[in-house]
Order: structure tokens, then sequence, then C-alpha cells
């Protein structure tokens, strides 16, 4: 069981040893595992959905918890330059037609995991991709 405080630990020193500026928040009422908000540069999560996307997780990959939640937070860190590479993003996203959003947010998904993996260490490499087919598979 992940505990917020244990959880926050692993993404502050994360982003300490990437040297990203990026606030960290907890928030309750998240109703995924783990976001990020680009309008506050805040990667938030929420300790339930962790936990609980962990045991689907962890059922068929095993990982440690700290790992696990080291990978869910590449996964949001690929979000993170994701945004920052590709600007026209937010204008589409606000601006644009449903259909264009749709299939951009489908885009956004894919290369916020490409992006993420830059992040992940040699070691968790695997799981990580491990993760990123287990999510599409439950995602459909």
């Amino acid at each position: 069981m992940l505990y917020i405080w244990d959880i926050e630990k692993i993404i502050k020193n994360i982003l300490q040893e990437l040297k990203l500026n990026i606030n960290v928040e907890f928030n309750n009422k998240l109703t995924a595992p783990m976001s990020y908000n680009v309008s506050t540069n805040t990667i938030k999560f929420n300790y339930i959905q962790i936990n609980g996307y962990n045991a689907k997780i962890n059922f068929k990959i095993k990982e440690t918890d700290e790992n696990f939640v080291k990978i869910i937070l590449y996964h949001q860190l690929g979000y993170y330059l994701e945004f920052r590479e590709n600007t026209r993003v937010l204008k589409t996203l606000i601006y644009g037609k449903e259909e264009e959003k749709e299939q951009l947010l489908a885009e956004i998904e894919e290369n916020s995991w490409e992006c993420g993996r830059t992040f992940v260490p040699e070691y968790l490499l695997k799981a990580y991709d491990q993760v990123r087919e287990l999510d599409k598979l439950w995602d459909t």
C-alpha cells in the first residue's frame, strides 16, 4: 500500500533527479492515478487511484510499488514534454472542432508514452512497455 507521502517523495525525487521544475499536488478528486496539468505545470496524483491501478497492473506485471509510481510518472512526464514541444496542441484543444480534438487526444496519448519513455532507466523499460500495452487494452 502506497501512502500520499510515499508517492509524493518518489515523484519529488525523480523530478529533482531530472532537474525538472514541476509542481506536485495530491488531489483525492482526480479520477486517474496521476495527471499533468499544463496550465499550472503540476503533476497531480490520487493515492487511492494509484493503489487500485497498481493492484490491477501487478496482477500481470510484478514490479515494486516504487517502480510502479515511477512508471506512471514517466508517462505523465511524456505529457509535459509533448505540451512543451508542441504548442499547437493547446490551441487545438481549446478552439478545434470535436473530431479534430478527438484525433489530437489520441495522438497526444501515443506521443506521451513515447516521450515519457525517454526518461525511463534501462532496468524499467520492459515494465514501462508492458504497462503501456496493458493500458491500451483496458482503454478500448
